[in-house]
């Protein structure tokens, strides 16, 4: 027997068969190595992925493992053809040719010549949804939406490898749900962190020999082989995930914006970039909706103090900005906006407080139909709570609570956050305004308005 020591900082025994891939695996996590990360926008018709491909070969030295979205609007066009089949509207293949279109146009102006065993792969893929689509939609909406939704990675990222290696970059494409492991929670699975990482550190060093390995971001796979996803955006979360795994020098993520701003520049006009923020605030600013890192990408960073970059692929020699643990000594106000909300207010019928036991049940009953709360309030005999508006989820709550509460609901909402604000700029954003609710904790202040008003 032979052993090798600090492996896992531990001691590790290995038979003499498997001695050249325990030797192998040491010298890999000894590596500097770095986790690149590309959203949709990244790779959304051919002269994107192109510009990602530039990005990659000159950070060849950084020895990247690359994680990417599927491409442009592909989840949403997938989501339609979800909602197509489960609806029996007889749409369904024809939504799905929307999405067989965007890829096949991809290809044909990515390759010169046709590449037989990438276009054979992917027509692979869309026979699996398809078969699918041929049966009468059945049982869960949410596990039936992951085994479709997830054909977005699955196909970006074989056509990037597959360009990739075209032009002389080696790329090992792998299938990331042969590495996270999950419970069942469909469309927002969490994660075996012990299990996902013990196949992570064995499965990705031996392809990191003289190539990169690309793989899919927001998808995860259960005990039963069934395809789980991990909550939309949730590609910065795998990441995360492997940066955590293999003990990343650093993460970046590259987004069609400089960095981390503290407003969206589509909303408000004078955006500027945050070089540098704290992991806290990150956390912060994530949680109320900043859209530009997802919200459980931060823990498992923070947790070895793994530097996240966010950089524009657009200028990607441009600084951008890094959150690691400093914590800067000021902030400019921050402003976080959240479309698309609802406001569902309950009055009790038996005109009994809302106690503790109340708020219990209540709570009970948005986590059993995955609603996320975004804003809370009470008076003795209602309860008021912010939401995302999604139809389906709403519906099933308010019929399990309406025997015990009246309840109205009223749409057509944003929820805008402020942080780091002062009195001033509270005023200019409620003046004059229809407010629904409003809510200060210490420095942040909520404001629930019609999602017509104009904020720039």
């Amino acid at each position: 027997m032979i052993n090798i020591a600090n492996l896992e900082k531990k001691i590790v025994y290995f038979s003499a068969t498997d001695y050249n891939f325990a030797i192998f695996s040491y010298k890999t996590f000894k590596l500097q190595m770095k986790v690149f990360k590309f959203g949709g926008a990244s790779v959304k018709d051919a002269k994107s992925i192109k510009n990602v491909a530039d990005i990659i070969k000159n950070n060849l030295k950084d020895n990247p493992l690359i994680v990417i979205s599927a491409a442009g609007k592909t989840t949403n066009a997938l989501e339609k053809v979800v909602n197509e089949y489960f609806n029996n509207s007889g749409n369904a293949f024809e939504a799905l040719e929307d999405v067989k279109k965007m890829h096949y146009d991809i290809i044909n102006e990515l390759f010169d010549a046709e590449n037989e065993d990438l276009t054979a792969e992917i027509n692979d893929m869309f026979v699996d949804v398809e078969w699918i689509l041929e049966e009468t939609a059945v049982g869960s909406f949410d596990q039936t939406y992951d085994q479709i939704v997830c054909l977005g990675e699955l196909l970006s990222t074989k056509i990037v490898s597959a360009y990739l290696n075209s032009i002389g970059i080696q790329s090992n494409w792998l299938d990331v749900r042969d590495c996270i492991l999950t419970d069942n929670n469909y469309r927002d699975a969490n994660l075996d962190w012990e299990e996902t990482s013990r196949r992570i550190r064995k499965t990705v060093p031996p392809l990191m020999n003289n190539a990169l390995v690309l793989t899919q971001g927001f998808l995860g796979n259960t005990s039963e082989n069934f395809t789980t996803t991990l909550g939309r955006e949730g590609s910065d979360y795998t990441a995360a995930i492997f940066s955590y795994c293999l003990d990343a020098t650093s993460m970046t993520i590259w987004k069609d914006v400089a960095g981390v701003l503290n407003a969206d520049p589509r909303i408000f006009q004078n955006a500027t970039l945050l070089k540098e923020i704290s992991y806290s605030e990150a956390i912060e600013m994530t949680y109320y909706g900043a859209q530009v890192i997802h919200p459980k990408t931060l823990q498992p960073l923070k947790n070895k103090n793994i530097p996240l970059f966010v950089k524009s692929f657009l200028q990607p020699d441009n600084e951008g900005t890094i959150v690691t643990d400093k914590e800067p000594s000021n902030y400019p106000p921050v402003f976080v906006v959240k479309e698309n909300q609802a406001l569902l207010n309950f009055y009790s019928k038996s005109f009994n407080f809302v106690d503790e036991y109340k708020f219990s049940k209540l709570f009970d009953a948005f986590a059993h139909h995955r609603i996320k709360v975004n804003m809370t309030q009470n008076t003795a005999l209602s309860f008021s709570v912010c939401v995302n508006h999604d139809e389906r989820k709403m519906t099933a709550l308010c019929e399990e609570l309406e025997i015990e509460y009246n309840i109205e609901i009223i749409s057509d909402l944003k929820l805008l956050t402020i942080r780091h604000g002062n009195a001033q700029i509270i005023e200019e954003f409620t003046k004059n305004r229809k407010i629904y609710l409003e809510e200060k904790i210490r420095s942040n202040v909520q404001i629930i308005m019609n999602s017509n008003e104009i904020l720039a």
